[in-house]
């Protein structure tokens, strides 16, 4: 009776710990349809909560090809970007040029953006105007202060009016901020500026940058300092505003070159025209008369993704050697001189100077490809041309830097066979740290021998963004060495190579192809190897003193011209202008009646730019950078020029985006530099990453994005020869607020039941077997 009394209560135990078991799984059951509901609840409400935030936002299925999109913040959703169609048309009108750039940006997406494109632009344009055009009105863009224009355009983006600002981050990098173009919609704009035309040797020559090529930014530096006798860190960045000069590069491997562009070019020479040509682009020459032409690209279009280069020379014989050019604007009158010294102003029968080159090649990862080979063509050309009393040396840098020889060595035969050889086995990789090579041949190679002459010659793309650092050192450090840039590759940054050049008393050459080596180089030689025109002054008599630029005169040499500008108080001042200089020991002067001289337009704006060029300048010498900020902004402000410290911003008065809606900001993307590896300038980084640039994307948005990559195989075929739409990938950077529901407060607490029940369930299945054998035990004991 005793053993049926056990058994019974066995059973009974097992009957509730079945009955446990199975409110265990109903307690799971229930937690599960709970969590399934809020979670389809949390998912409409979130739909119904943010229907404007998802404005704009795409999925791959949803466009077609030719599409190129970027992942936005919110996961499984992309942007498809901007759209930006350029024109250019170039006016040349003797020495002075007019230029007119025209960017079409087109929105294709549901949402409203805000577009961001790095503009390139020559080194020396004067830019004044600034245009934005919506339907058939014009807005004429307004020249102020940086800080104010910026305060005005972000004012008016957060109004949802239409706003356009452009501004100098470089004298050759511009930037060009469209605001709130609304789904579908299209806005014009337009930017114009003041240029002259190169001379040398005879040739006459433009140059158009059409892409910013990737630069390289060094990192900052930690350095260690004295506070009230504490040792302290301070933090000097070499690139203060290198998130304003870096653009999303795409990688030409993965995608089809983006933004053509169209040219036109109104050349009027004012002198009986010879060949006119471009090096590098296929074009058509329409001849208007003996004196014009007109010059269209060849292809309806062409990718931005290498500088356009006219050259232009006159019938033999009839090149001018000198012209004078005037326009009043107020109660000034601005003047235009160039004069090239006379071939017998430079004496032949000089003894040749003793030569100390020191030759500096770049061998960093943007040089990589056939920028490498001409560089490599031009310096074991120019090691050739050394005489054997010449002494020299060869300098490579990337993120490294070697120094070939211990010191200066004579020029010998088998001294110079070994260095060429070395510069030929020179392979392109790496970063591009330019200034310690730089200062290694400024300052480590010893004095300067006695009646010798100390050349430095750069060869490199320039593809840096710490520019001010290496014109400190040549200005600090150059003592009697003159510095010669020789700039390589299809985008050369022609701002450091003009501006070293001039700082340290020499001269640039552009090379952009492998053809151009022989030629470019032995103008170079000849300049080398020629004594320069120093000393040279200008000056006025029978007029008023006037404000000259550039001030001082540079250095010049064989066949290079005078070119100055001028200001005079007066409408009709009389008078000559002097121009004096030392072709060796050699004297030249000439003087210019200024009552003859020709009517020109946009003098004023040259004259203007090459003042502040002066003041930029002097910036070293200057203890209160306020004081030359203030008188940077003056000029600009007169003359309604862009500059490091005045802006062009333009509004329109009526606001179009609907304050519910919000705005996408992208930033425009850029092709590669042609030529360029893009594997030895961004390794392994996703197309849109530039060196040093901060990314918050992770590696799986990274993958991401080369999913989303969509190919555009139509790219190209859709621009006309005035109005190419060219499709640019761009970032989105808008942070999408979160829902307003407490679902995932909910959906944690649905959790950790969840967790509870499955631990609940888990223990009476593990434990019920345990707990019954240890009954029938008890009770097979007591039984016997």
């Amino acid at each position: 009776m005793f053993l049926d009394d056990e058994i019974a209560s066995s059973r009974t135990g097992q009957n509730e710990a079945r009955w446990g078991m199975y409110l265990a799984v109903a307690a799971l059951a229930a937690c599960i349809l709970m969590i399934v509901g809020l979670m389809t609840q949390a998912s409409a409400q979130t739909v119904n909560a943010r229907p404007q935030q998802m404005a704009g936002y795409v999925r791959p299925n949803d466009v077609g090809t030719g599409a190129l999109l970027f992942p936005s913040k919110e996961p499984g959703y992309f942007v498809e970007a901007p759209r930006l169609a350029t024109d250019v048309q170039i006016d040349v009108n003797g020495p002075i040029m007019r230029t007119r750039v025209t960017q079409r940006f087109e929105n294709p997406s549901k949402g409203w953006v805000e577009g961001t494109y790095v503009v390139p632009l020559p080194e020396d344009s004067a830019v004044d105007t600034l245009k934005m055009q919506i339907g058939d009105r014009f807005i004429e863009g307004d020249i102020k202060p940086r800080a104010v224009a910026k305060e005005i355009y972000e004012q008016a983006k957060a109004e949802g009016k239409k706003a356009a600002l452009l501004e100098q981050q470089r004298p050759n990098i511009f930037t060009n901020q469209v605001a709130n173009i609304g789904p579908g919609e299209t806005i014009v704009v337009q930017i114009e500026y003041q240029s002259a035309v190169r001379q040398s040797n005879g040739l006459y020559s433009l140059r158009f940058p059409m892409v910013v090529a990737p630069r390289y930014n060094p990192e900052p530096i930690v350095q260690t300092v004295d506070l009230d006798s504490r040792t302290g860190y301070a933090v000097s960045d070499p690139v203060p505003d290198r998130g304003k000069i870096e653009a999303p590069v795409l990688d030409p491997k993965q995608n089809a070159k983006i933004n053509p562009v169209t040219l036109t070019v109104n050349l009027k020479a004012g002198f009986p025209l010879g060949e006119v040509k471009s090096g590098y682009h296929d074009v058509d020459v329409a001849n208007l008369d003996d004196l014009g032409r007109r010059i269209t690209l060849k292809a309806d279009s062409v990718p931005a993704d290498r500088d356009f280069e006219l050259t232009w020379k006159a019938i033999a014989g009839k090149s001018p050697y000198a012209g004078l050019f005037r326009e009043t604007v107020g109660n000034k009158t601005y003047l235009l001189s160039f004069v090239t010294p006379p071939a017998t102003a430079t004496p032949t029968d000089v003894k040749p100077v003793k030569r100390e080159v020191v030759f500096v090649i770049d061998n960093s990862g943007s040089m990589a490809g056939p920028s490498m080979e001409q560089a490599k063509a031009s310096l074991a050309l120019a090691i050739s041309r050394l005489k054997p009393d010449d002494r020299f040396n060869v300098i490579r840098f990337d993120d490294t830097m070697s120094v070939h020889f211990p010191s200066l060595v004579e020029a010998t035969p088998d001294r110079r066979e070994d260095a060429i050889a070395y510069v030929r086995g020179l392979t392109a990789d790496g970063g591009t740290e330019m200034l310690p090579a730089l200062e290694a041949a400024l300052r480590t190679q010893g004095s300067v021998s006695a009646g010798a002459l100390r050349q430095v010659v750069f060869l490199t793309d320039g593809a840096i963004g710490n520019e001010t650092q290496l014109f400190d050192e040549i200005q600090k450090n150059r003592g009697d060495a003159r510095v010669f840039t020789v700039g390589i590759g299809s985008a050369p940054n022609s701002h450091f190579m003009t501006k070293a050049a001039e700082y340290g008393r020499g001269t640039f050459t552009l090379i952009g192809s492998e053809n151009e080596v022989a030629t470019r180089m032995g103008e170079l030689f000849t300049k080398l190897e020629s004594p320069a025109m120093t000393d040279i002054s200008a000056s006025f008599e029978g007029a008023s003193a006037g404000d000259i630029t550039p001030n001082p005169m540079p250095d010049l040499y064989r066949g290079e011209p005078v070119v100055l500008t001028a200001e005079i108080d007066g409408t009709a001042p009389e008078g000559k202008l002097q121009i004096i200089g030392k072709a060796g020991d050699q004297p030249w002067r000439v003087e210019m009646d200024i009552a003859k001289a020709s009517a020109g337009e946009g003098i004023a704006k040259l004259w203007a730019h090459r003042k502040i060029d002066d003041l930029e300048a002097s910036a070293s010498t200057i203890a209160d950078p306020a004081s030359l900020d203030r008188q940077i902004e003056a000029v600009a402000l007169a003359h309604h020029l862009v500059s490091r410290v005045t802006s062009l911003v333009a509004v329109d008065k009526t606001p179009s985006r609907p304050a519910d809606q919000n705005l996408s900001e992208t930033r425009l993307p850029l092709n590669l530099p042609a030529g360029w590896d893009f594997g030895k300038v961004f390794g392994e980084k996703p197309a849109d990453t530039l060196p040093g640039k901060v990314d918050e994307r992770d590696a799986a948005r990274e993958s991401q994005t080369k999913l989303a990559m969509l190919t555009a195989d139509r790219m190209l075929a859709a621009p006309t020869a005035r109005s190419a739409s060219l499709i640019a990938e761009a970032s989105n950077q808008v942070a999408l607020p979160q829902t307003a529901t407490e679902a995932d407060k909910q959906i944690l607490v649905g959790l950790m039941l969840l967790a509870f029940a499955l631990l609940a369930g888990t223990t009476f299945v593990f434990w019920r077997g345990p707990i019954a054998a240890v009954v029938l035990a008890g009770v097979r004991r007591r039984g016997r």
